[in-house]
Parts: structure tokens; C-alpha cells; sequence
């Protein structure tokens, strides 16, 4: 196959190296904002550059991966949907709900395919807890408890652009706990702090982008089952990504292992481990590299879609009710978010 990749960015480069080394990929050509970005990840992978995004649709591929800027996500989901190409995209699709609906819509009046790039799916650890889930073992589920923790905030000038914690960071929680679990979000509740732990005092980067570097989520499934979701962007120990799921007769959770940026104060407890997760491409390199080879059948048509874009609109419905929640101090129920099946 011969595939387009439109981002050269940090994850467009794993990407594009991931590709360059699937045995189904015969050629390779990427594109970037940065004509120079992208001839350079080329020269050293071996893959063709062409001087401007666009000119990805010029060039004979099979399929299309999109990794760029997040503003661009929606528009040139729409052109490839008009070349009749299959398109992986990593999330969001947009940052709203109206300009997701329409490059949704663009992609079936096409009749193509659209695949998201919530690599937890394709996580080990998340996919054996949906299975566990599944199966019954663990009872009626009455809980689940989800963690998400950057060691570091991302640079200043991204955030204004990232949509804000709910929709940039929190948005793969709510997509894991809806397919772990099998059950849709009901309600929400959602609070958030935006003072800069380390100017306190001072009116710092994320109040003014109007963003939040700590926030907290209940969400009520409509199963009745109780989720929390909590996320930051200052934890100094490492990366660190959990779920803990609960039924009335077991409980199980995912994420722990020897490098999980966590320390028991407990006499017996597990000590500080050696080497922490330094971040999310670190954490779930085989999870990324598992999603590319599943879009990769899907393109060729021997798997359904496992991941489409009405699961971004669903993930990007509850982050709105999230904003809106924490604007508005109350709880909100996902029935006031547009975009509902």
C-alpha cells in the first residue's frame, strides 16, 4: 500500500516511522505545515516528501493519516473524503460539535472510512479490562475510577489551541470508560483549577487561555454505575494512566505495573520504582503501533471500523458537558449537548 501522511509533529513522526516499518507499506509519503519538517522525517525513513499538504491527495496514495495541527483535522478529513480515500485521524476531529458533525457528514456522503486515534483501545491493559468487564466475573459494576496525569504542562502557545484539559486530555478517559465498560455517559459533574501551582498568586498561563491544569469528573453511566475521571498536568513523579473497575463481587485495574509513577507510605508497600513512564508516547508506543496496523486491515477490508467517528462526537459530547458543568457549577446531563444519536 502506499500511504499519505499529512503532520510531522512529534506523533506524526512515531507514526511515520511505524509505518515505514509495517510490512504492508510499500511507500510512504508525508507532508507538513513545515515543508522542511517533513523532507527531513522523509530523508531519514525513507519516505517521499511533497512540499504542502495538499499535495498528499496528488500523489497516488491508498489511504491517508492525519497527525497535524488540530485546526486542520476537520478540513482535510473532508478532502480525503472527497478523493474517495480512508483516513486515520488522531483526535479530536474538531473542537466542536458542529464542525465534527460536518466532517462526520462529509465522510458518509462519501461512503469512506474514518478511523480515530484512541490508541487505548488497543492498549493490552484496557482491552483485557473490557474483557474482564465482559465476562461477568466481577459482578454488577458499580465503579470505576479513571487517572490521567502529564508530568509537565504542555508549551504555553498550545494552549489556547488545544480545546482545554476536558477536550485535549480528559476526552481519552471518557472514550475508555465508555468502551470498557459498554455503557454511555448520563450526567456529569465537573470541577477544575486554573491557578499555576508555581505562581499561585500571579494570573498565570491557563487562566489565560481560560484552561485548567487540574480537573476532576463525576460522570453517571446509564447503567447507574459511578465514574470519576481526574486529570493534571503537574505530576512531577511521571506519566501515569489508570483505571480502577468494581462489581459487587471483584475488582480489577489497569495501569499498575513497575514503572507506574506511584509510592505506598504503607510499611510494606511497593517502593518508588526505579524508572517511571517519561510520557504518553513511552506508555502506549505498542498501543499506537497496534491501531495503525487495525487501520491498516481496514483499508484493505478485512476488519470493521474499530473505532470511528461517532465515537470522537460521543468522547467530544462529554467534554462539552464538562465545560459547561464547570462554568455553570451544576451538573449536566449529556441530553443538553447537540449531537445526541
Amino acid at each position: 500500500m502506499r500511504i499519505g501522511l499529512i503532520g510531522t509533529g512529534r506523533i506524526g513522526t512515531f507514526h511515520s516511522e511505524a509505518l515505514a516499518r509495517h510490512p504492508d507499506v510499500d511507500s510512504l509519503v508525508l507532508a507538513d505545515a513545515e515543508a522542511s519538517r517533513a523532507a527531513a522525517v522523509a530523508e531519514r525513513i525513507g519516505a517521499e516528501p511533497v512540499a504542502e499538504p495538499g499535495g498528499v491527495f496528488a500523489a497516488g496514495v491508498d489511504a491517508v493519516v492525519i497527525a497535524s495541527a488540530t485546526a486542520s483535522h476537520a478540513e482535510l478529513i473532508g478532502r480525503a473524503a472527497r478523493a474517495g480515500l480512508p483516513v486515520f485521524c488522531e483526535k479530536p476531529i474538531a473542537l466542536d460539535v458542529a464542525g465534527t458533525e460536518r466532517a462526520l457528514a462529509e465522510v458518509a456522503a462519501a461512503g469512506t472510512e474514518l478511523q480515530i486515534g484512541f490508541m487505548r483501545r488497543f492498549d493490552t491493559g484496557f482491552g483485557a479490562a473490557r474483557a474482564t468487564v465482559g465476562s461477568g466475573v466481577l459482578g454488577t459494576l458499580h465503579t470505576v475510577r479513571a487517572v490521567t496525569a502529564d508530568p509537565e504542562p504542555p508549551p504555553a502557545g498550545y494552549l489556547p489551541l488545544s480545546g482545554g484539559l476536558y477536550r485535549d486530555c480528559l476526552v481519552h478517559d471518557f472514550d475508555a470508560i465508555r468502551w470498557v465498560t459498554g455503557r454511555e455517559v448520563d450526567e456529569v459533574y465537573a470541577v477544575g483549577e486554573s491557578r499555576d501551582p508555581r505562581t499561585p498568586h500571579e494570573a498565570g498561563v491557563f487562566e489565560e487561555a481560560g484552561d485548567v491544569h487540574t480537573a476532576g469528573v463525576v460522570l453517571t453511566l446509564d447503567d447507574g454505575t459511578v465514574a470519576t475521571a481526574t486529570a493534571t498536568r503537574f505530576n512531577g513523579a511521571g506519566y501515569d494512566v489508570r483505571m480502577e473497575l468494581a462489581g459487587h463481587l471483584d475488582q480489577i485495574t489497569v495501569g499498575l505495573d513497575e514503572r507506574t509513577p506511584l509510592v505506598s507510605v504503607e510499611p510494606r508497600g511497593p517502593e518508588r520504582p526505579a524508572r517511571t513512564w517519561p510520557g504518553f508516547l513511552e506508555r502506549f508506543a505498542p498501543a499506537y503501533e497496534r491501531e495503525l496496523d487495525a487501520f491498516l486491515k481496514l483499508v484493505r477490508g478485512e476488519i470493521a471500523n474499530p473505532c470511528d467517528g461517532r465515537e470522537a462526537l460521543e468522547a467530544l459530547r462529554i467534554a462539552e458537558a464538562c465545560e459547561l458543568s464547570r462554568r455553570e457549577r451544576r451538573r449536566v446531563a449529556l441530553a443538553e449537548i447537540p449531537g445526541g444519536a
